[in-house]
């Protein structure tokens, strides 16, 4: 049987992001401190804390409006690049999701390369440039093609936290074309991509959440 996402699993994909964000907050700030401002960490925290607290005072009653809601407190919230590209993804996320109470897999993919998409758009970022582009391409292109194939929901969301982890870690030896990293040129070579990192964390965050 091929599971469903319902809005109670998309609020859990949430709550279990705030805490992974959390349990790494400190790993974050170092990434970022080594080739960025070192304020990655604090800010995600800090946003994803008072998002999960806004679906607490709100109830949004299906999935897309739980996303539309984490997106507009991050744009809020989150200051530098974070808040506006989260924001980005998660409206692009909310959009694709409309107003329905349930997505199957095919559905859940279809949104996310659209959001990916957006996030291109927002950041000028494309994969390959250092970013948090390039976990979440990878993470879609899995989706797709579990779809395709007609996979279980469980499966392709454990196939694409290995292809965002996987796309994270090939950040290390590239040299950043876009954000703050670009400033430092070959220097940022050697480094982790703070944002690929985080996005990683969203994408594991709901391998564990959705496939419940």
């Amino acid at each position: 049987m091929n599971v469903a996402i319902d809005r109670d699993g998309v609020e859990r994909w949430m709550q279990a992001f705030a805490q992974a964000i959390a349990d790494r907050r400190e790993e974050l700030i170092t990434l970022d401190t080594a080739i960025g401002d070192g304020d990655h960490g604090a800010n995600m925290e800090r946003g994803m804390r008072r998002a999960v607290e806004k679906l607490a005072e709100q109830r949004p009653d299906t999935p897309g409006a739980v996303l539309k809601a984490v997106g507009m407190t991050l744009i809020a919230t989150v200051g530098g690049a974070s808040g506006p590209l989260y924001g980005t993804l998660m409206l692009a996320l909310a959009a694709g999701f409309a107003e329905r109470p349930q997505l199957e897999l095919a559905q859940y993919a279809s949104a996310w390369r659209a959001a990916v998409e957006a996030v291109c758009a927002r950041g000028h970022a494309q994969p390959g440039d250092k970013t948090m582009i390039d976990a979440l391409s990878p993470a879609a292109a899995a989706l797709e093609q579990a779809a395709q194939r007609g996979g279980e929901l469980g499966e392709a969301l454990q196939e694409a936290a290995a292809a965002a982890r996987e796309g994270m870690l090939a950040t290390v030896p590239l040299v950043a074309r876009r954000g703050r990293a670009s400033y430092l040129g070959e220097r940022s070579a050697g480094h982790q991509d703070p944002g690929a990192t985080s996005a990683y964390h969203l994408i594991e965050s709901a391998a564990r959440a959705l496939a419940d």
